[in-house]
């Protein structure tokens, strides 16, 4: 049986994701979870620092990885004496995004909650997520301004938005799109690796278009 954290944390992504942060009390989480109030106060001390490590868990190991690539990226184009490639800094993102969240079906709860707080009134959600995107969108947005010299930065800033927007949208395609019931009745392709291979050369044309 798993740890009662680890219940508690399994219970709120779900029903975070499925009514959202603010609809979803702490009684419904611990009657999910089959713990008392106490536990989650005791492991997180409120519903806030509940839902921010429900958030850190994913994200961080993620981050760790999205980093790992892109500083990969960068030491390559310095023993090249070059400067990164736009494509290499977009890989550094989408493969392990993809790849990470297509790697469990409970991984899909969270997209689903990071989805979902955009539309939220309440921006509880989108504070944790943004201060822990940060440092990855500045990261990127370093890379791709040494990348494409003679686009300007506010440009870049709206195709890297778009580029992680495409992306944001094809997580909820992977294995189950609802959108693929308009492609005449066929179902195209919505694996991990077929999706990174047609995002990726689409974001790059549009972030290497000329301005």
């Amino acid at each position: 049986m798993k740890e009662t954290k680890e219940r508690i944390l399994d219970s709120a992504e779900n029903l975070f994701a499925e009514s959202g942060y603010q609809a979803t009390s702490l009684r419904a989480i611990t009657q999910k979870a089959e713990v008392n109030l106490a536990s989650v106060n005791y492991h997180f001390g409120s519903k806030e620092g509940l839902v921010d490590e429900v958030i850190r868990r994913r994200l961080v190991p993620l981050n760790k990885l999205r980093m790992q690539q892109l500083q990969n990226v960068f030491d390559h184009a310095s023993s090249q004496k070059s400067n990164p490639n736009a494509e290499d800094i977009l890989r550094a993102f989408i493969e392990p995004t993809i790849t990470f969240l297509s790697s469990s079906n409970s991984l899909r709860h969270f997209t689903l909650l990071i989805g979902r707080s955009f539309a939220e009134p309440d921006d509880t959600v989108r504070k944790i997520f943004f201060s822990l995107m940060e440092p990855i969108f500045n990261t990127m947005m370093k890379g791709l301004k040494l990348a494409l010299p003679n686009i300007t930065e506010e440009v870049l800033f709206w195709r890297l938005h778009f580029s992680l927007g495409a992306t944001s949208h094809t997580l909820r395609c992977i294995d189950n799109c609802p959108m693929t019931q308009l492609f005449n009745g066929k179902d195209p392709a919505t694996d991990a690796e077929s999706l990174i291979g047609l995002l990726l050369p689409f974001v790059t044309a549009g972030m290497e278009a000329p301005q």
